[in-house]
């Protein structure tokens, strides 16, 4: 296996840190993780295709140190697990130099997201290609306080703004495409989470990010190996 492709399967969900503690779901052929931030304000589903791991559900409580373990490897690896009484304790990452063992966790001690078990009207369908992406992220680099992006939806226009307020403030504005747009209040969410979102789906050049005016926002991203959803809860819908 090519160690690039498990890094990107993690980079997916970890989100730069944010989420640390899931399960891998392994099925023999591909590998679905289902995960929450801490402050439960983004969850997500994700699905790795051309995993040849055996079968099993797989406890990663620290994925930051796997991620370190994973560095010391090359570029070609082989990944196995160890079991006890048909149960992962131990994944296995292995070059031809070096032999790494990862520990893993019971699964009771890790957080699973809710089951979605019905999603509102996404009434605002907004367009993201590369310029859009490149200009959030440099958006939310130069406003690094600025903790939210608005939505503005009226008349037809679309705008996502970071550091809307009632009052003047240092603000970016983006005009942005639809497929759809229905007059709705300001909706806020998490600037930060939805940058590390960008960042993590990079490789991609366009997807359509959906918005609910009851408080939830949804993007998916397809591309090679990989289909990851992630859903934004608006700020003021957080407990």
């Amino acid at each position: 296996m090519k160690k690039q492709s498990l890094q990107r399967y993690i980079e997916k969900y970890n989100l730069g840190g944010n989420v640390n503690s899931v399960v891998w779901n392994s099925d023999g052929k591909s590998l679905t993780t289902n995960f929450i931030t801490d402050d439960k304000s983004l969850l997500g589903q994700l699905k790795g295709s051309n995993f040849n791991l055996e079968n099993g559900d797989i406890g990663v409580y620290n994925t930051d140190q796997l991620i370190k373990l994973l560095s010391v490897c090359g570029s070609d690896v082989d990944i196995n697990l160890s079991k006890a009484d048909d149960k992962p304790f131990a994944l296995g990452i292995n070059d031809s130099k070096s032999k790494v063992q990862f520990m893993l966790s019971d699964l009771s001690v890790i957080n699973q997201p809710p089951n979605l078990k019905s999603l509102p009207d996404f009434k605002i369908k907004i367009k993201i290609d590369k310029d859009f992406m490149d200009r959030f992220i440099k958006a939310k680099n130069a406003l690094t306080e600025v903790d939210t992006f608005t939505v503005l939806s009226k008349g037809g226009n679309v705008d996502v703004v970071l550091g809307y307020s009632s009052i003047n403030t240092n603000r970016v504005t983006i005009p942005v495409s639809v497929d759809n747009a229905e007059d709705c209040d300001p909706i806020s969410f998490s600037a930060k989470f939805f940058k590390d979102v960008l960042v993590a789906n990079k490789e991609c050049s366009s997807a359509v990010l959906e918005v609910s005016d009851k408080g939830l926002s949804r993007i998916n991203f397809k591309i090679d190996d990989f289909d990851v959803t992630y859903y934004l809860v608006a700020q003021d819908e957080v407990d």
